[in-house]
């Protein structure tokens, strides 16, 4: 798995002044939770891009005072103005002690409802689970081979071993819909299938009218 490795300080001063310094001099103030203590430190706000601006699920490794913590991303804050990031909560990774965490998706395979002319639909990206630390992978596979047109894979689909999901089990994860083509497609059959029947109504009755005739 994925790690980046971020160093800082412990934090001595807290409060609104303090935590205002901080920022001034392009630092962000943080908390490790789940270990034995909370932690509070501050780092570099460089030193978090590669780790805050990605879509890929890594383990960032803290460094304060010498001492290397294992852990994950808790909770962000952003500025309301200018988007900078200004506060950040991590969770500390410990073998024995279950984490909840959001892990992307990967969608692999090739469906056969866009084989049939349908759309790839990806509602959910990721999935937030309940694991051990060791468990933790950088996404998780779902295949979509068997998904057709109009279908759904729901989460209650994704079956991974040593992983509690929390979301919603009947919320769908992907799914295909009919593209405008399809429709227009469905649109232009419908009616000439339609028309094309009463007009054989006529031509079983012309036997009756002509013994009638007689």
């Amino acid at each position: 798995m994925k790690s980046i490795t971020i160093e800082g300080s412990l934090r001595t001063g807290f409060g609104k002044t303090a935590t205002r310094q901080l920022r001034s001099q392009e630092l962000v103030p943080g908390v490790i939770y789940g270990g034995p203590q909370e932690i509070s430190f501050s780092a570099p706000a460089a030193a978090f891009k590669n780790f805050v601006y990605t879509p890929s699920f890594q383990v960032a490794e803290v460094i304060l005072d010498g001492k290397t913590y294992r852990t994950i991303l808790k909770d962000l804050q952003f500025d309301k103005i200018d988007d900078k990031l200004i506060h950040i909560d991590l969770l500390e990774l410990v073998e024995d002690k279950k984490v909840i965490a959001e892990i992307p998706l990967k969608f692999v395979g090739t469906s056969k409802g866009v084989k049939d002319g349908g759309k790839l639909i990806i509602k959910i990206k990721s999935l937030k689970v309940k694991t051990f630390p060791k468990y933790l992978k950088e996404q998780i596979e779902v295949s979509i081979d068997n998904l057709e047109l109009n279908g759904n894979i729901r989460v209650e689909d994704v079956k991974i071993d040593h992983y509690e999901i929390l979301n919603s089990p009947r919320i769908p994860i992907a799914s295909v819909v009919l593209t405008r083509q399809l429709k227009q497609e469905e649109a232009t059959t419908a009616p000439a299938a339609k028309a094309a029947a009463p007009a054989a109504a006529p031509a079983a009755a012309a036997p009756a009218a002509a013994k009638g005739k007689k």
